[in-house]
């Protein structure tokens, strides 16, 4: 029996691999791809610490290549949602009772295995099922997960420690029990961390999970899965499968234990879960914790005392790094007409510059868009803007889903800052200026405010100081993350919290305490060590 008072190690970021030519890591990764690439997965779902083949298999691969076979999962149907729910359930008992330094211990582990011996394969799953850059891959998939497995057990202890005032003859007790019931975790393609951290995070805190990925990124969800797996996870704690939306939500919307949603994906999806469990709320044992981080249409805004070269760096990085996928990625900017120019000569440079293909080759900047229906959305809006009017095309535009799904990086400028492509979100590598005039600062701070249902990112370049604090104070609730001379993307754990308000979710801080919190449902306890012998007050004497 534990008898101490445990600390965690102190959490520290991951460090990112350079991966430049010649390096040890380098050299990992690559053969990590090749042996990836000579075999065919076959992945099956995870429900109860089984391995569940239904045999209705389902091909996976590359967004950059087509014609690659990487494997085959395995799709489930309604009677694996309820064996998932069913298993999640009997393991509650044992895990919620598990002392917390043991639940710890297992995801600490996780991100030291990550982080080692799993890192070059994790990275190349990372780069074959989502096409990503070995820099976007090694930032997501290894550093930031890491970085949530150890800040989530470094939080962990912060919240246990919140204790409350005791009196005299009295000791007063906070306990932070699981939620009563299981958690269902809903995971988007564009981040493996994400995908790691929403079962992760409420599982640390005694909580049993559901977890449904999406289905362009099932080959690197099953790698997270074996990394839990070697680090101990207990069978049932997360359970993995591979069904529709649709039919998840119609067997987990509707149980009696279905006790709190993570989420990441798209608005519209997450208001229509939003009113679902609205619509059945009577028939919880609890009411869920609804936790979500949905769209964005992410600003940038340069001021003319703004550096044009600072300004343009982060535009081409901030919109185009991932093909413009990230929740955060830069999609709309206002730019005074002083630096325009040369703004505008420095990011067609930069763009043109960009190498476009497959992420096995490294000195590609710009890879493949995750999938057939993100390709058609992207070039419709592409289209449009060839034919309007007060549109110009400035870079990019061309596409080809031929061989992969590649999108060169589009750059539109428009005269009217209410055109399409400055309100909708696009998740995909087009970026949409509007000049303004110097003198209509303050206006066009308000027509950025109002533009877009979203909050989530944002950014404004300046140097001069009054006009950051205006700014800043302007736009108070356009943006859940918002930055000062940088690009409006590449939150970091521990330093960044992420989450957005307004149509971009319920701001509860992915990389933070308060995320955490959703996860638990308090118990105070007061123990009274000299209990009153009369009912009589002193008043009444």
């Amino acid at each position: 029996m534990s008898n101490a008072v445990y600390r965690v190690p102190a959490p520290v970021n991951e460090p990112v691999f350079s991966y430049s030519p010649g390096s040890p890591e380098r050299e990992q990764v690559m053969s990590a791809l090749n042996a990836l690439r000579s075999i065919e997965k076959d992945i099956p779902m995870y429900i109860g610490g089984v391995e569940i083949r239904t045999g209705d298999r389902k091909r996976i691969h590359p967004p950059h290549e087509r014609a690659h076979t990487l494997g085959y999962y395995h799709k489930g149907d309604a009677s694996h949602v309820r064996d998932a729910i069913q298993a999640a359930m009997t393991a509650k008992p044992s895990w919620e009772q598990m002392p917390w330094q043991e639940r710890a211990a297992i995801f600490l582990k996780a991100a030291d295995l990550l982080s080692g011996p799993w890192r070059s394969r994790m990275n190349a799953a990372t780069m074959l099922c989502q096409s990503k850059n070995i820099f976007q891959s090694e930032i997501d998939a290894v550093a930031e997960l890491a970085d949530f497995f150890r800040f989530n057990a470094h939080y962990l202890t912060e919240i246990y420690a919140q204790q409350p005032y005791s009196p005299a003859t009295t000791w007063n007790r906070m306990e932070y029990r699981a939620l009563e019931g299981f958690v269902f975790a809903l995971t988007p393609f564009n981040f493996t961390s994400i995908a790691g951290n929403l079962p992760s995070a409420p599982a640390l805190m005694g909580n049993t999970v559901v977890w449904k990925p999406a289905e362009s990124q099932i080959y690197s969800a099953a790698v997270i899965m074996e990394i839990l797996q070697e680090a101990g996870l207990p069978d049932g704690v997360i359970n993995l499968i591979y069904v529709s939306g649709p039919v998840a939500g119609d067997v987990i919307f509707r149980h009696r234990d279905f006790a709190g949603l993570h989420f990441t994906g798209s608005t519209g999806v997450f208001q229509h879960m939003w009113e679902t469990i609205g619509a059945n709320i009577r028939q919880y044992r609890s009411y869920p914790r609804i936790v979500g981080e949905t769209g964005g249409k992410d600003f940038v805004i340069a001021h003319h005392s703004a550096d044009p070269v600072a300004v343009a760096v982060a535009l081409a990085r901030g919109a185009f790094e991932f093909q413009g996928q990230k929740c955060s990625a830069a999609s709309r900017a206002y730019i005074s007409a002083r630096i325009w120019p040369e703004v505008k000569a420095r990011l067609l440079e930069d763009v043109k510059s960009f190498r476009m293909g497959s992420p096995e080759d490294f000195s590609h900047f710009i890879n493949a868009v995750i999938d057939e229906k993100a390709f058609d959305k992207i070039k419709a809006y592409i289209d449009h803007a060839r034919q309007a009017e007060g549109v110009e095309i400035l870079a990019g535009g061309e596409t080809d889903k031929t061989t992969g799904f590649f999108i060169a990086p589009t750059i539109i400028q428009v005269q009217d800052p209410g055109y399409v492509t400055m309100c909708e979100e696009i998740f995909g590598p087009v970026l949409t200026i509007y000049v303004y005039d110097d003198e209509d600062f303050d206006s066009t701070l308000e027509i950025l405010d109002q533009t877009s249902p979203y909050a989530l990112t944002g950014a404004v370049f300046a140097r001069d100081r009054s006009v950051i604090l205006h700014t800043m104070e302007r736009l108070r609730h356009s943006a859940g993350n918002f930055y000062i001379n940088d690009k409006p993307t590449g939150a970091v754990v521990g330093q960044q919290p992420f989450g957005g308000a307004r149509g971009s979710g319920t701001n509860d801080k992915a990389g933070s305490v308060l995320n955490l919190l959703r996860w638990v449902s308090p118990r105070a306890i007061k123990e009274n060590f000299v209990s009153p012998k009369d009912y009589r007050y002193p008043f009444m004497g």
